[in-house]
């Protein structure tokens, strides 16, 4: 078992930053992806941000391209997304998210593959 814990959402202005936070516990060693995913009201939760944990391969959305960064602390069991340049359409509750098999590219698609979810965190970003 996986447990995932988000922290680090809010409320910014178009343009802003915020930086969320993902602890993971558990048995997390047999995790060969983690993430960032994100939903809204009605729509499927799409992949946000992706990385390969044995090398730290990173995959985004083209949406955030050059806007978000992921990024992982190994001593602190913590996954990170950085949001800059936020724009409305940002607005959702992002996931944490952790998969055993790779292909983590691929898996920003395929959200059913997802082995465990975090509790998730509202990001909201006004005009």
């Amino acid at each position: 078992q996986v447990q995932l814990v988000e922290s680090g959402g809010g409320s910014v202005q178009t343009g802003g930053s915020l930086r969320l936070s993902c602890v993971a516990s558990g048995d997390i060693d047999g995790m060969r992806c983690m993430g960032w995913f994100r939903q809204t009201p009605g729509k499927k939760r799409e992949g946000v941000a992706t990385f390969y944990t044995p090398n730290g391969s990173a995959y985004y959305a083209d949406s955030v391209k050059g806007r978000f960064t992921i990024s992982q602390d190994n001593a602190k069991n913590t996954v990170y997304l950085q949001m800059n340049s936020l724009r409305p359409e940002d607005t959702a509750m992002y996931y944490c998210a952790a998969k055993t098999g790779a292909l983590c590219g691929v898996w920003m698609g395929q959200s059913s593959r997802t082995n465990y979810w975090g509790q998730g965190a509202q990001v909201t970003v006004s005009s």
